[in-house]
């Protein structure tokens, strides 16, 4: 099993920046991508960036593209995403997860962890 933790979340202004951290414990070493997904009340729950765990190949839904970075710290098994020129449009809950095998990175239903979830709130 692997456990994972966000942080990081909160409210923000139009234009503002956040970083959110997920710090995964557990039987990490059979990860093999983690991504980010967010998700508003009475909708699906929406990809946002990934990363390949051992190449730290990225991807990125075009919403975000050129304003949110995923990172990771292998040292610290620890996944981030800095999100800058942050739009009321970005507020959501974001949450983490992480899949052990490889697979097309962009549908939630393929990931087998996920955290509990940290709320964005960017205000205009």
């Amino acid at each position: 099993q692997v456990q994972l933790v966000e942080s990081g979340g909160g409210p923000v202004q139009a234009g503002g920046s956040l970083r959110l951290s997920c710090a995964a414990s557990g039987r990490t070493f059979n990860i093999l991508t983690m991504a980010w997904f967010r998700q508003v009340p009475g909708k699906e729950r929406e990809f946002v960036a990934a990363i390949r765990w051992s190449v730290s190949s990225t991807y990125y839904a075009d919403s975000v593209k050129g304003r949110f970075t995923i990172s990771r710290d292998n040292t610290k098994n620890t996944l981030y995403l800095q999100m800058n020129s942050l739009k009321p449009e970005d507020t959501a809950v974001y949450y983490c997860a992480a899949d052990r095998e490889y697979r097309s990175l962009y549908y939630s239903y393929e990931y087998d962890y996920w955290g509990q979830g940290t709320q964005v709130t960017v205000s205009s």
